[in-house]
């Protein structure tokens, strides 16, 4: 992984979230692809070496970059080390479907549904992660843990998991 500092760690991606604050002419979010192209020529490095470093072919970084192919979560995490990204930042940039999804949270009043029981009720949000009851067990511990913000907490969780497994 790439030595930067903090500051500079997620420039392009800090970038990206702030572009909303221009003018609405110019309003447009950078996609995943312009936030890794310009995050690579910050970093002075060509689609070769980037290719290299996560383990993939230059054509295939090029057409990440043109937006004509969607990543694995192992490309994006092997992205996010190299170009010294946020992980989960850089997964929900590479998957805004997802972040979709996760982002309708109702109001948490006394005697609502917990976090927990809304992953584990929304049967469409676990078909599209390929959610298996083996990881949902593991998950259902996962929320005994502590306090788990949003659902979009556990598909982060999970991805991680799957990463170190090697799934």
């Amino acid at each position: 992984m790439l030595n930067l500092k903090n500051s500079t760690r997620s420039s392009a991606l800090h970038a990206a979230k702030h572009k909303s604050d221009r003018p609405a002419a110019r309003a447009k979010e950078p996609n995943f692809g312009e936030v890794i192209r310009t995050r690579r020529r910050e970093l002075d490095l060509t689609q070769d070496e980037v290719a290299s470093r996560i383990k993939t072919s230059t054509p295939y970084v090029g057409h990440l970059e043109s937006g004509k192919r969607h990543p694995s979560d192992k490309i994006v995490t092997r992205l996010a080390e190299v170009l010294g990204f946020d992980n989960r930042e850089l997964f929900f940039l590479a998957n805004p479907h997802t972040e979709a999804l996760l982002s309708v949270q109702p109001e948490r009043a006394e005697g609502s549904v917990s976090v927990w029981d809304q992953f584990r009720k929304n049967e469409q949000l676990r078909r599209i992660h390929n959610v298996s009851n083996d990881e949902m067990n593991m998950l259902s511990q996962v929320a005994l843990l502590g306090e788990i913000q949003s659902p979009r907490d556990l598909i982060y969780i999970l991805n991680t998991v799957r990463h170190a497994v090697g799934r």
